[in-house]
C-alpha cells in the first residue's frame, strides 16, 4: 500500500479562497472525488492527504486556480474536472494560458474559453490560418468554439457575414423523402447550428441579421456556384460530405474569408461505397501553407463527465468487433 502524504496549502486572501473553495466547499469536494484524496479546509488553509502524486497534483491545481481567481476568472465545478484532466496528463500545463484566453462573451455574459490544450491549439489555429479542420469526437467543442470565433470576428468587423452549413441529411441529402416544404425539411438538420448561434447572441439580433442575409444557415448544397467573400464560414458534420461536396465547398472560399470545417471521422453516415470528403481532404491537404488540421480525442470532451466513459466504451466495442488482427 502506498504511503499517505499530507500537504498544507495556505492562501492569503479570504475572498479569493472562498471563491476557489466554492459554495459549501463544492470545488474542494469535487477535487477530492476526482483525485481520490482527502481535502479539508480550515479558514483559508487547505489540507490534502493522499498518495504523494495525487496530493501534489491537488496542490498544483489549487495553487494555479487560486491565481486565476485573483485575476478575475470565475471558477465553475466543471473547471475542476478540466484542470485535473490537463494537469494529470502534464503537470507543467499552465492553466492561465488556457482558461484566460477569452474567445467571446456570450449574450448571457458567460465567457467562452478553451478548456483543454487541444481547444487552445484550435482557437490559435483559427486565428492564424484561413482554413482550419477540427477533427474529433462529439462533445469536444469543435463547433461551439468555431461559432464563438465567428461571432467574435463579426462583432469586431473582421468579416461582414457568417455562413453556417452542414450536409442536410445523412447519406446524401435525400430531402425529397421528408415531409413539408424545403425549410421544414432542412431545419432539423441545421438545428444544432441555430442552438450554438443563439447561445452567442440574443434571439432578436440573430433573427434580424438572418433576415438581412448577414447570417446564413443553409445545407451545403446551397453553396454551389457561389463565391464567399469577406465571410466566416463553418462547415459542420463534414464527415458526411462526399468528396465532390467537399471540393465544391473548399473552392467557394473567396477573399478575406476564413473557413472552419469540423467533423468526427468515426461517425460517418454515408453509404459504404461513398468516400467521406473529410477523410479524403485529411489525406491530400496536409502540409499546405494556410491550412491547419487540429485533432481532438476523448480527453477533450467538455460535456457531462460520463460522455468520456461512453466514448471509451464504444471504442472498446469497435476494437472487439475488429478482432485481434483488425478483422471485422
Amino acid at each position: 500500500m502506498s504511503e499517505r502524504h499530507t500537504i498544507t496549502i495556505p492562501f492569503a486572501d479570504n475572498d479569493t479562497a472562498r471563491h476557489l473553495f466554492g459554495e459549501q466547499n463544492i470545488h474542494l469536494s469535487r477535487l477530492s472525488e476526482l483525485l481520490e484524496v482527502r481535502v479539508n479546509a480550515r479558514g483559508t488553509t487547505v489540507f490534502v492527504e493522499g498518495e504523494r502524486y495525487a496530493a501534489e497534483l491537488a496542490q498544483n491545481l489549487l495553487t494555479q486556480l487560486y491565481s486565476l481567481v485573483k485575476e478575475g476568472y470565475p471558477i465553475h465545478p466543471n473547471d475542476i474536472d478540466y484542470a485535473a484532466r490537463m494537469l494529470s496528463r502534464d503537470h507543467r500545463t499552465r492553466l492561465r494560458d488556457i482558461f484566460l484566453d477569452t474567445v467571446y462573451v456570450t449574450a448571457k455574459k458567460s465567457l467562452v474559453t478553451p478548456k483543454s490544450p487541444a481547444q487552445k491549439e484550435y482557437i490559435e489555429a483559427i486565428r492564424g490560418h484561413d482554413i482550419v479542420f477540427g477533427i474529433g469526437p462529439a462533445g469536444t467543442g469543435k463547433t461551439y468554439l468555431a461559432m464563438a470565433m465567428a461571432v467574435a470576428a463579426f462583432t469586431k468587423g473582421q468579416v461582414s457575414r457568417i455562413i453556417l452549413t452542414r450536409p442536410a441529411v445523412e447519406a446524401g441529402e435525400t430531402l425529397g423523402f421528408l415531409p413539408g416544404d424545403l425549410a421544414e425539411k432542412v431545419d432539423p438538420y441545421l438545428r444544432p447550428l441555430y442552438d450554438a448561434l443563439h447561445d452567442m447572441m440574443r434571439f432578436e439580433k440573430v433573427s434580424a441579421l438572418m433576415e438581412k442575409g448577414v447570417i446564413e444557415v443553409a445545407p451545403i448544397a446551397f453553396m454551389r456556384g457561389r463565391t464567399l467573400n469577406d465571410s466566416f464560414i463553418i462547415l459542420d458534420e463534414a464527415q458526411n460530405t462526399t468528396s465532390e461536396q467537399m471540393k465544391m465547398f473548399l473552392t467557394r472560399i473567396g477573399f478575406n474569408s476564413k473557413a472552419v470545417i469540423t467533423g468526427d471521422i468515426t461517425q460517418i453516415d454515408l453509404p459504404p461505397e461513398r468516400m467521406s470528403g473529410l477523410i479524403e481532404t485529411k489525406n491530400i491537404l496536409q502540409g499546405i501553407a494556410g491550412i491547419r488540421f487540429v485533432y481532438f480525442s476523448k480527453q477533450d470532451v467538455v460535456r457531462h463527465k460520463l460522455v468520456q466513459e461512453i466514448i471509451r466504451a464504444y471504442e472498446e466495442l469497435d476494437a472487439r468487433k475488429r478482432g485481434p488482427r483488425g478483422d471485422s
